[in-house]
């Protein structure tokens, strides 16, 4: 008769003083904790089961537009990985790179909207800047209702995009802030906030 021992280590600090911690309960594999560095762990701990290629083909079938309980059913990847993968790729994309050149005739429209955080005592105001012919994003500042908020918004709006006229409601802040040559505050009856609002 063999008996084989498993000696395990702590996947953090390598330590062999590990306590039993209960099962997993997706895998069944045996959960520990490392007495030394006070961090959980399991048995054999593995590395995700889908391969870079794989990764790749499922987060281009979410950005073509493949719903996620779609890709769930399709590839088996449960919502929470991938929603993880797709933070990560988030974090590796800089948001100027993604900035498409102003057309000719660019004209920017610029707003700010009240929103809250977890509930409505941690109220942020959300201030917004898009190009009008694309409807993209090309700046945003997340603050309070102040001028030092709409001096930030300025500051994100590229120099490619400053130069072109601009539209905003009669928020005090903008007049001090943005480009009087190119800026004009006008009301929402004229249409030139229109994409934004």
């Amino acid at each position: 008769m063999i008996i084989k021992t498993n000696i395990l280590s702590c996947s953090h600090c390598g330590s062999k003083y590990l306590v039993k911690n209960g099962f997993d309960s997706n895998n069944g594999k045996q959960l520990y904790k490392c007495k030394d560095c006070n961090r959980y762990g399991r048995e054999n701990p593995q590395h995700s089961k889908y391969s870079d290629e794989e990764k790749e083909l499922i987060i281009g079938c979410y950005l073509e537009g493949m719903s996620m309980c779609g890709i769930e059913r399709k590839f088996g990847v449960c919502r929470q990985t991938l929603t993880s993968w797709l933070k990560a790729e988030a974090k590796q994309i800089d948001f100027q790179d993604t900035l498409v050149d102003p057309h000719e005739n660019e004209v920017i429209e610029v707003d700010e909207m009240w929103s809250f955080v977890f509930s409505s005592v941690f109220k942020v105001w959300v201030w917004v800047a898009i190009a009008r012919h694309n409807r993209q994003i090309i700046a945003f500042v997340i603050g309070d209702r102040s001028k030092e908020s709409c001096k930030k918004l300025w500051k994100r709006i590229p120099y490619s995009y400053r130069g072109k006229r601009s539209f905003s409601d009669f928020w005090e802040s903008y007049k001090h802030i943005f480009d009087p040559r190119f800026h004009k505050c006008v009301g929402k009856e004229t249409g030139e906030t229109n994409h934004v609002e």
